[in-house]
This record gives C-alpha cells, structure tokens and sequence, in this order.
C-alpha cells in the first residue's frame, strides 16, 4: 500500500498592520529605519511619519470603533527614558525589556487589558539597539533565575515578552532576531537567557541565526476547547506545536507555557491530547521547560474585557473564585484552592508522565 504524500505545512499567519504610524525620533534611529524598509516590503501603504514624538488621538467615534481600529494600528516610538531601568518579572525571568507593547491577537482573556492603559494599539520601539547595549549592568545582578538553587543554571535571563508577543509582529519589526542575534554574539560577562513567548508561528527567520543555545523560545498553547473559543486572530495551536519541533530541531531550548489553564468540560482529556501532541513533535534530547498559568482576572480587567468582546463566554464570575491580592493590594480573583490543588496536582502528574525529560519551571 502506497502511502499519501505528505500534507505541505499551512503558511504562517502574518498580521499586517492597516495603520503605521512613526515617530520623529523613532524614524531617525536604525531600528526606526530597518522597520520602515520591512514594512515597505511587506506592502503596507498607509505610513504616516509625524513630525514630532507625540502620537495623535486614537479613540475613534466610540468604544468598539476605537478598539477595532486600535488593534489595526502599530505605532513606531522610542522608549520613555523610564524604560531602560529593568524591572523583575518573576516568576518568570530576572529582568524584562519590551521590544513593544501590546499585541494585535483577539484573545478574549488577555492579560493586557489589565495592564496597559488607552486604545490597544502595538507601540514598537525603535531605540533597540540601546536598550541592548545597556543589558550587560544587568547580569548576575537578578533574583528570579541568576544566583538562585532552583534556576540558577539559567543564568541571567531576560524577558522580552511581556507585555506582547514579539513572533506575531516580527515580519515587519525584525526586533526578536535582532535581540536573539545579540544574546547569543555578545561577549557577556556571564550566563545569559534571552526569553520569548508567541502564540504564532512563523519562525522560518529564526531558525539559521546565531543564537548559540542562548534563547529559549517558548509557545504559548492551550487545550483545544479553549483555544477555539477565546484565541482569535492566532495562529492554531497544532501549528504553534509544529514550529515548537522546528526551532527546537534547529538547536533552540524550547518552552511550553500552557496558559491560561482553565477546568473546561473533561479538562483533563482536553489538556492529555495536548501534552501528547507536544511529545509527538519533539525531537530527542529537546530541551523543554513547562510554565503553568491559571487563569485568573482583576476588576479592571474584566470590565475592559467585557468592553472588547461583549459576547464572550470566558467565565468571569467573582462568586466562582477566590481573591488573591498583590503585595501592593491589587485584587485577582484566582481558582479556590480545592480547584487548584486538583488541577496543579493532575498537571504535575500528566507532565511528569507524558513529558518525563521536561521541568515544570512554576505553576501559578
């Protein structure tokens, strides 16, 4: 018997921005330079560069108008001074340094809605290259990974994925190869891990860059149940597995951070054909970590969620959970705790033993 040919993989999906707009300041750096010459090349038309640093107002004719045409628009600007100081981001990285902020992605539960403030526009930064040159004040100096037991051998690390997702717009910015090319060049004065999440896919300009092991991307991937429902405008999740196997077979350290967790219908069936998915993509020897976030949300969140997308069904609800509150008093309503004992302890379990060469980084 003959077998069938082999199905060619889906093109990657590429967000294109419908509006640019580009800072004085932004366009006389290089970074600024390089973006315009990508956008160029990926046909974008509507380019408007300003003739000072202050973007015009963004808020449309109402709320919905303004939200749809934010998500449309990138902006190209340098960083306030304030930037260049890294904060800690535990528990996932040392440091953290933004190479944009927000995100062109529809998923219904984002975080972001919680942490960045006005329309939702993705302000990329064009002062790149500084920001790099200033991470060697930062190694050896964090307290999530570098000097600790438990992570130590992570060295320093960098998060360049918080408050966005660097893959989804890096055909027209180029700023994650630029960063994953200096981390694995640069002569440091230690152990160094640049980090970096997505929920895309188009990983073909990473895979021959010199990144000598010193980047760990990582794809953010859920249960198929709720990636249908509340991940819009990403790329599906057996897609994110299957540029999971490319760049870990292109000598990447890899990562999973399965988020947010959520006890949906027969969660456990959902969440096993996931990890066996992973499994059946990795190549021997991968190196793979596992972080595991629950989904949680705050007041502010929730109202500008339910703003964004009126007619979700992601559960919300303050009488299903537990308030959890920051070391500065911020409240997030999180699981009980009987909900995630049993979900952290069947994911340890599921883990451990569909993924038995992996280490679970964290739960939260």
């Amino acid at each position: 018997m003959t077998s069938a040919a082999p199905t060619a993989p889906a093109r990657p999906r590429l967000w294109t921005p419908s509006r640019v707009l580009v800072t004085r300041s932004a366009a006389a750096l290089p970074h600024g330079r390089r973006i315009l010459e990508r956008l160029e090349s990926a046909g974008v038309r509507d380019v408007e560069l300003l003739s000072g640093d202050r973007l015009p107002n963004l808020r449309g004719d109402g709320d919905r108008a303004a939200f749809m045409a934010a998500k449309q628009t990138l902006a190209v600007v340098v960083g306030a001074p304030s930037k260049r100081r890294l904060q800690p981001i535990p528990p996932s990285a040392d440091w953290r340094f933004d190479l944009a902020e927000g995100c062109p992605a529809h998923c219904q539960y984002c975080y972001l809605a919680g942490s960045l403030t006005g329309p939702p526009i993705t302000r990329v930064f064009a002062d790149l290259d500084d920001v790099l040159a200033s991470l060697d004040g930062y190694v050896g100096r964090g307290g999530v990974t570098s000097g600790t037991v438990e992570r130590g051998g992570e060295g320093t690390t960098f998060e360049a994925s918080c408050y966005t997702d660097p893959l989804a717009i890096e055909h027209v910015t180029g700023g994650l190869a630029r960063a994953i090319t200096h981390v694995g060049t640069h002569d440091w004065s230690g152990p160094v891990q640049l980090r970096a999440t997505t929920k895309f896919d188009d990983v073909a300009g990473l895979l021959d860059l010199p990144h000598h092991g010193r980047t760990r991307l990582r794809f953010s991937v859920n249960a198929a149940l709720v990636a249908r429902r509340f991940e819009g405008a990403t790329a599906s999740v057996p897609a994110r597995l299957a540029a999971l196997g490319t760049v870990a077979r292109a000598g990447y350290p890899v990562g999973l951070t399965i988020a947010p967790i959520m006890p949906v219908e027969d969660w456990r069936a959902g969440y096993g054909e996931l990890l066996d998915a992973v499994g059946a993509v990795l190549p021997d020897g991968a190196d793979l970590t596992v972080e595991c976030i629950t989904h949680r949300f705050t007041p502010n969140s929730k109202a500008t969620l339910t703003d964004w997308y009126p007619r979700t069904r992601l559960e919300m609800d303050e009488d299903l959970r537990v308030q959890k509150r920051g070391k500065f008093g911020a409240v997030k309503h999180v699981y009980p705790k009987p909900v995630m004992g049993e979900l952290r302890s069947w994911f340890a379990g599921a883990i451990a033993e569909r993924l038995p060469e992996a280490q679970l980084l964290y739960w939260t």
